[in-house]
């Protein structure tokens, strides 16, 4: 049980906000759930206990908990405020749209004693923790190629809203697919490790009325292992195909094994067999991997413990998206540096 009082803070009421308001009561029914919106309304949304439109206020009321799931681009700005004032953060994914002040962030927790987790919540799913816990056992073998594609009809996504006016596709809000579907990079270096090298090629090729790119397609070399042997990782994203689709394969020396993020599938392909075998199955719930990583957080704030997804779990993601994008503007492959050699370099 959490043993102090709780006050609850929603940073934004998009989509993800307004399912961790949902979650938040859910979960503390007796705490004080307060939203901060840009926009002033008399409107108090449903699940809560009041709005406040100024971070001051924000800031005025100390939450123990604070979930930023504002636009990308303001995250770290609102983030440091109220990590400064003590209050856990579980800030969405992305961590930022770029390196600028995300070490500031992650040294303020630690130096105030607060646990920052990213919201890279397929990490929960039941499905591809199987996945990882598998392709650990060695069922298939070394890993020696990876194939991931996730890519859905961005104006499909929120059929209540105007795709045009989304975060997904402005870039002065932090849209564009590698921001909005980095879950593939974040899951990706959780199950294989680092990430030392990228080549990629980023586009629009629809007449979506957006600014960002639609399409992504990525060549992820990782880092070597004790033989010498670097596994590497081709990674498809887009906005602009009609069927919804999320899938990783990974081929090994006994075969291949495959996961479905939208069936909650885990599947083989033995060597010398003749089809696909289904080895688990977990159909993916509405809220269940969002509340996992509210339990997650929860635990880890009471139990004194690292939460699974920690803030250098996110500023790995977005090395990772800085070097596609110097790929894409150079042609060439570009190595992904860590912050913390950056700052060596220039000491």
């Amino acid at each position: 049980m959490v043993v102090f009082e709780m006050r609850i803070l929603i940073v934004g009421l998009g989509s993800v906000g307004t399912r961790h308001l949902r979650i938040a009561r859910q979960l503390f029914g007796g705490a004080e759930i307060k939203v901060l919106r840009h926009t002033s309304t008399k409107f108090i949304p449903e699940f809560s206990d009041g709005i406040f439109t100024t971070i001051k206020e924000a800031i005025e009321f100390k939450p123990n908990i604070a979930v930023i799931s504002n636009p990308a681009t303001l995250h770290i700005e609102t983030a440091q405020a109220l990590a400064m004032v003590g209050s856990h953060l579980l800030v969405e994914k992305p961590l930022s749209t770029s390196l600028i002040g995300v070490n500031e962030l992650i040294e303020t927790s630690k130096q105030g004693g607060t646990l920052l987790t990213i919201g890279y919540n397929l990490r929960f799913s039941p499905s591809l923790m199987q996945f990882k816990k598998l392709l650990a056992e060695g069922i298939i073998g070394r890993a020696l190629s990876v194939r991931c594609e996730v890519g859905q009809y961005l104006p499909s996504w929120r059929t209540e809203s105007d795709y045009r006016q989304s975060v997904s596709g402005k870039s002065e809000l932090g849209g564009g697919v590698l921001l909005e579907l980095s879950h593939e990079l974040d899951y990706l270096r959780w199950i294989f490790g680092e990430i030392a090298w990228v080549r990629a090629t980023l586009s629009r090729q629809s007449n979506l009325e957006i600014d960002v790119e639609d399409s992504a397609h990525l060549i992820l070399g990782f880092s070597p292992n004790t033989k010498g042997q670097q596994l590497t990782s081709v990674v498809n994203l887009d906005f602009i195909r009609h069927d919804h689709i999320r899938l990783c394969t990974v081929i090994g020396e006994n075969g291949s094994l495959r996961w479905n993020g939208v069936t909650g599938e885990v599947e083989i392909f033995r060597k010398d067999a003749l089809e696909w075998f289904e080895l688990f199955r977990h159909l993916p719930q509405r809220d269940e991997t969002y509340a996992s990583e509210w339990k997650d957080l929860l635990y880890c704030i009471n139990e004194k413990r690292i939460p699974t997804v920690t803030g250098e779990d996110g500023l790995r993601v977005i090395e990772i998206i800085e070097a596609a994008r110097k790929s894409a503007n150079t042609g060439i492959q570009v190595a992904v540096t860590s912050f913390s050699q950056i700052n060596e370099s220039n000491i």
